[in-house]
């Protein structure tokens, strides 16, 4: 038996059993993990409270797949294939006042008291630049909202309510991506609002711009035009991007006359 060694990771440490086999393997994204595992208390008794073979079924895990217990792939992605090991993890007990839980661990109470402040913060680092960063604090809000939000009946106050709250993150969320050149997920999102809400001027706005850099003349120039049906207050704020348009397709031709020169 193999001493014990700390892992590199505070709290954790671990005792090679039985070696395994060949070199360490590569623990990208997206691998896929099968294993055996038990579960003991650290008693007198060593007393067992899970085992995969008792069940007969091994445990699968994708590595990076945001697996609700980050442990196991700190343990895993530490073991050479038929490596049998023994892991010895302290416990921190923390109240719920103590720490930031995650959406997925409050009620609906507490979600709904979320949202607002993690919209702020989206905003807060929006400001910053930290694009994607702001992306992640609005994507917490939505999962928050929808939670609550599949709960009530369908096109009911507190339904509608709750659908144009996910809507402005939504298009928050967005406005991140356009600056993260995301162009195509723009188009998408804020397709999927006007197609229910098509009076939802911001949505237009925001897809046109999208439409702009995609160089989708037509489609920017329809929603644009939309959004002055909608609200005529942006006449100048819709001049602006017309001349962007302009001057991208402008650019666009001057590239395939290049492109396409002596082809023909």
């Amino acid at each position: 038996m193999d001493g014990t060694m700390l892992l590199g990771v505070e709290g954790i440490k671990k005792t090679i059993l039985y070696g395994g086999t060949a070199e360490m393997p590569r623990f990208i994204t997206g691998t896929k993990v099968t294993f055996h595992f038990r579960t003991q208390l650290c008693d007198d008794d060593r007393t067992v409270i899970d085992d995969s073979k008792v069940a007969g079924v091994p445990m699968e895990v994708v590595i990076g797949n945001m697996f609700k217990l980050e442990i196991w792939e700190t343990l895993l992605t530490s073991m050479r294939i038929g490596e049998v090991a023994e892991f010895w993890c302290d416990v921190t007990v923390q109240q719920p006042s103590e720490y930031d839980r995650e959406s997925w661990a409050l009620n609906d109470e507490e979600r709904l008291k979320a949202v607002p402040l993690l919209h702020g913060q989206g905003n807060k680092l929006y400001k910053l630049g930290r694009y994607q960063d702001a992306t992640n604090k609005y994507k917490e809000a939505i999962v928050c909202i929808k939670n609550i939000q599949h709960k009530e009946k369908a096109w009911e106050a507190p339904w509608l309510k709750l659908e144009k709250m996910g809507n402005m993150l939504t298009l928050n969320y967005c406005q991140c991506l356009l600056r993260m050149e995301e162009y195509y997920e723009v188009i998408e999102h804020t397709s999927d609002i006007i197609n229910q809400h098509p009076g939802e001027m911001k949505a237009f706005y925001v897809r046109g711009k999208a439409h702009i850099e995609v160089w989708n003349e037509a489609e920017a120039r329809a929603d644009f035009e939309r959004v002055l049906d909608l609200d005529p207050g942006m006449k100048k704020a819709v001049k602006k991007d017309l001349g962007v348009l302009n001057m991208r397709m402008e650019e666009k031709n001057e590239e395939d006359k290049v492109k396409y020169k002596g082809m023909f």
